[in-house]
């Protein structure tokens, strides 16, 4: 590891650094569940791959989904759609991430968009030999970024209470 990279992972860095502003898939009658609505694991695929995309620019490392929480379907999207995803860092911690995924479905005719989907998708960073190795810390810079910043660590707390026996 260079020391420029040593430097950028000790310092922080903002979630736009590493934001997915628009990633876009096309919906076709093959995408489409018996109700005519788009396959819901479909689009939970798309929120993880463009999350995965996050995850890896703000951690320079190679990273796995460990979690995915709070998916929530707001509306369906149709054959025809355009599907406009945007995700970024919320917040890190030692070898882990939050990332949110917002989903809408664009009519390419109206140019008309609807919130469709939002989620939230835990990351971990792994180190050369596949263990987890510590990210760069999150730096908010709107007011935006500080709540979701906030916001992520009760989530979490919500999250590693579901994990511990009781």
């Amino acid at each position: 590891m260079t020391g420029y990279v040593r430097r950028m992972r000790d310092q922080g860095r903002s979630p736009a650094s590493s934001a997915v502003e628009q990633n876009v898939y096309k919906v076709f009658p093959n995408d489409l569940n018996a109700e005519r609505t788009v396959f819901g694991g479909l689009v939970m695929g798309l929120c993880d791959r463009t999350a995965l995309i996050v995850a890896e620019r703000h951690s320079g490392h190679v990273c796995v989904t460990a979690a995915a929480d709070s998916f929530q379907f707001l509306a369906p999207a149709r054959t025809g759609d355009t599907l406009l995803l945007k995700a970024s860092v919320n917040r890190s911690w030692r070898s882990s991430m939050e990332i949110g995924v917002r989903v809408a479905a664009e009519d390419t005719r109206t140019r008309e968009t609807r919130h469709v989907v939002s989620a939230y998708f835990t990351f971990v960073a792994l180190d050369d030999d596949g263990r987890p190795t510590d990210v760069p810390s999150v730096l908010p810079d709107t007011e935006a970024e500080e709540r979701r910043f906030r916001d992520a660590q009760r989530r979490r707390e919500g999250r590693l209470a579901m994990r511990t026996p009781r």
